[in-house]
C-alpha cells in the first residue's frame, strides 16, 4: 500500500518536474528566438537606412566650411565697360580672400546658356544670354576662403542694385537690374558647377598669401 503510494507519489513530481523544465526550456527557446529576431530585424534596419556621412564635401569648389572653400564670381560687361574691374577685385583682397584663378572671357552663346540654364524658363532669360555674349569680355574669377561664398553674397549685394545695402558692390555702382555688374555663386553647389564651367583644375592656384594666418585664425 505504501509502496504504491510512493509510486504515484514520485510519478507526480516526476511528471511536474518534466514539465517545469519543458515550459523553462521553451521560454529560453522563446527568448533566444526573441534575441534572434531582434538582431536580424537590427540588421535588416542598418542594411536599408541610408549612412549619412558628417564629413564635408570637397569638390572644385574646395571644401563646404573650411579655408579651402571656393566660389566663383564673375564681372559682367557692363563692369567691365566701366573700368571699375579694379576696384572689384580689391574688395575682395581686402576683405582677406584670396584670388586663385582670374581671365578674360569672351562667352558663346553655348557657355552663356549653361551658366544661366536656370533661369531657362524666365522670360528675360535670352536678353541676359545677349547682354552676356554681346561682345565686351567678362572678368570670370574664383576666390577663396572661410564662408566665402555666402560672405561673397553679401559683399555683392541683392540681384536689385536699389534693394541693396549702402556699401555693397551693387549698392555702390549699380542701379539697373538689367545691368547690375556682378554676379557671385549663391550656394556651394552651384560654386561647384560654375567653377568647373569656367575653369579647368590646372587653372586654379594653390598657394598661401602671408597674411593668411593672421586673417583665417580661430586661435
Amino acid at each position: 500500500m505504501f509502496a504504491r503510494s510512493f509510486i504515484r507519489q514520485t510519478g507526480r513530481q516526476a511528471t511536474r518536474a518534466f514539465s517545469t523544465a519543458r515550459a523553462s526550456n521553451n521560454s529560453l527557446r522563446n527568448v533566444a528566438f526573441g534575441v534572434g529576431a531582434a538582431a536580424a530585424l537590427g540588421a535588416t534596419a542598418l542594411a536599408t537606412k541610408p549612412v549619412h556621412l558628417d564629413a564635408p564635401q570637397s569638390t572644385i569648389a574646395g571644401t563646404e566650411g573650411t579655408f579651402s572653400e571656393r566660389s566663383f564670381v564673375m564681372i559682367k560687361p557692363d563692369g567691365v565697360s566701366r573700368q571699375i574691374v579694379g576696384k572689384i577685385i580689391s574688395r575682395f583682397e581686402e576683405r582677406g580672400y584670396k584670388l586663385v584663378a582670374v581671365k578674360t572671357v569672351t562667352p558663346s552663346k553655348e557657355l552663356a546658356k549653361e551658366h544661366y540654364i536656370d533661369l531657362a524658363a524666365r522670360p528675360f532669360y535670352p536678353g541676359l544670354v545677349e547682354y552676356i555674349t554681346s561682345g565686351t569680355p567678362v572678368v570670370a574669377l574664383v576666390w577663396e576662403g572661410k564662408d566665402v561664398i555666402r560672405q561673397g553674397r553679401r559683399m555683392v549685394g541683392a540681384t536689385n542694385p536699389l534693394q541693396s545695402d549702402p556699401g555693397s558692390i551693387r549698392g555702390t555702382y549699380a542701379v539697373s537690374v538689367g545691368r547690375n555688374i556682378i554676379h557671385a555663386s549663391d550656394s556651394f553647389e552651384s560654386a561647384t558647377k560654375e567653377i568647373g564651367l569656367w575653369f579647368n583644375e590646372k587653372e586654379l592656384s594653390n598657394y598661401q598669401p602671408i597674411a593668411w594666418p593672421w586673417i583665417f585664425s580661430d586661435n
